[in-house]
């Protein structure tokens, strides 16, 4: 395994078990974190750029959060095994969706310090 920088630290971050048979493959090396993490992290790299562009409400990302979590727990409770694809489709539409809300919760946040500001 290499012992580079993203390899060491993105499993650390995600929390991801790196199991070899639910990661993705690149040259035969395989990813430093699993398909689903994969997926949340081009989801969150993804998601300010596109926020400037279209700003969802924080139902419609909670919308998005679900199939992830649907996914995780039938796996967790049942005979059903997801693959990478549906993995990293999931993680993607569940990191896009955390850090909107991260996004829209620091413009509230900054909203309502200006409010309290303008008229303190």
């Amino acid at each position: 395994m290499e012992k580079g920088f993203f390899y060491k630290w993105l499993p650390i971050i995600f929390g991801c078990h790196c199991r070899a048979d639910r990661s993705f493959y690149f040259r035969n090396k395989k990813f430093p974190i699993c398909a689903r993490c994969t997926g949340e992290l081009i989801g969150m790299i993804c998601s300010p750029f596109l926020f400037s562009l279209y700003h969802p409400n924080v139902i419609y990302n909670l919308l998005l959060m679900t199939p992830l979590i649907l996914d995780g727990f039938m796996q967790l409770l049942t005979n059903y095994k997801s693959n990478n694809l549906k993995r990293f489709f999931t993680g993607l539409f569940f990191g896009y969706a955390l850090c909107n809300i991260f996004i829209i919760s620091i413009i509230f946040t900054l909203k309502c310090g200006h409010n309290f500001a303008k008229n303190h």
